[in-house]
């Protein structure tokens, strides 16, 4: 497997009265950063315009169909104006469509006939949904096709279960995937530790990647049981894996009884109400790196909330586990442009010693 790159590289700058902002280039655009953006732009809304620039960036996109799971779009990243809260996913022959804010009615009206219009035959896709995120039960529209509840993905050549229509989140966070190939390259031979495990990808990459063992972590039990589905997807050995359905906090007797870990990895929700709050539990986890890890142990601490940089962690890895050093940052795949480096998934790397 071709090695990952560490580092974002494609930047370019914007200047405006008060600061200067880092900026990621995005696929064919050079989007200046909202900061710099006349006023009424940075209050966008889903319009025309918007709208033809998705179409545009559609049929690029899939000329050449990607041949396994990927983000088509992004506009989270804010570099699209009226487009910035609405994600669309390929994945394989299923397009999900993901909308964070409803639109103005004849906006929503345009997009659903942009959608049902668009020549997805051509790209090799046969079902097309809208999941409305903002929406309590993110109810999710089959607007071309049929409805699916279950579908299995790749990425990387390994295979994963994914729900449609049933939850907010399918069961593999995307951006993550330069994540879980790093993982994939150092797991040989290591004890990994892999806290709020969600459905276990970064436990299925470890294990492909050679893992000794790995105990994956997450209150969750019902994605657990998927995680258990998506290892036996890809003909993995469950005795080299542990399954702890366990809110952590009240659970460190037994994760530290299953160690020293060479590999904790650290990827909670920003927010998870009754147990886990950002600002105030991400400092508790890291607190405790020092009885988890081996003498040369490393850590993959992660955070994916756009108020908070990646001086977040680094603070507090150097406050509550002075005895690690920051490595690296990993690079973001390059389908999640971000007008702003700091707005984007953290994945940080520390090591002992």
């Amino acid at each position: 497997m071709s090695g990952v790159p560490k580092r974002i590289l494609s930047m370019n700058r914007c200047q405006s009265d008060v600061s200067q902002h880092v900026v990621l280039q995005p696929p064919e655009t050079s989007p200046l950063c909202l900061k710099c953006r006349p006023l009424n732009e940075r209050r966008s809304t889903m319009n025309p315009d918007a709208l033809a620039t998705l179409h545009a960036h559609l049929l690029t996109a899939l000329a050449t169909p990607p041949t396994e799971t990927r983000r088509l779009f992004h506009g989270r990243g804010r570099c699209w104006p009226g487009l910035e809260q609405l994600t669309v996913d390929w994945l394989q022959g299923v397009v999900l469509v993901a909308l964070f804010k409803e639109p103005e009615a004849a906006h929503l009206d345009a997009l659903k006939q942009l959608l049902v219009q668009f020549e997805w035959a051509q790209s090799g896709a046969h079902t097309v949904a809208l999941q409305h995120r903002y929406l309590p039960q993110s109810t999710t529209e089959w607007l071309v096709g049929d409805a699916i509840n279950e579908l299995t993905i790749t990425e990387g050549g390994l295979r994963y279960l994914i729900d449609l229509g049933k939850k907010q989140n399918s069961g593999l966070f995307l951006d993550m995937r330069y994540g879980r190939n790093w993982v994939r390259e150092q797991a040989q031979g290591l004890r990994v530790l892999n806290l709020f495990a969600y459905t276990c990808g970064f436990s299925v990459a470890a294990i492909e990647g050679g893992a000794g063992h790995v105990v994956n972590l997450d209150m969750a039990r019902g994605a657990l049981s998927r995680g258990r589905d998506n290892h036996r997807l890809n003909g993995h050995d469950l005795s080299r894996v542990t399954f702890l359905g366990h809110d952590l906090f009240k659970s460190w007797a037994k994760v530290i009884h299953s160690g020293p870990y060479d590999l904790v990895i650290i990827d909670p929700p920003s927010f998870q109400k009754g147990s886990f709050l950002l600002t105030k539990d991400y400092q508790r986890v890291l607190r405790r790196l020092p009885d988890l890890l081996t003498p040369q142990g490393t850590v993959l601490a992660c955070m994916n909330d756009p108020a908070f940089g990646e001086d977040f962690l680094i603070d507090g890895v150097t406050r509550e586990a002075p005895g690690l050093r920051f490595v690296e940052r990993l690079e973001n795949p390059p389908e999640f442009p971000d007008i702003d480096r700091q707005s984007g998934l953290k994945a940080l790397v520390f090591r002992q010693g």
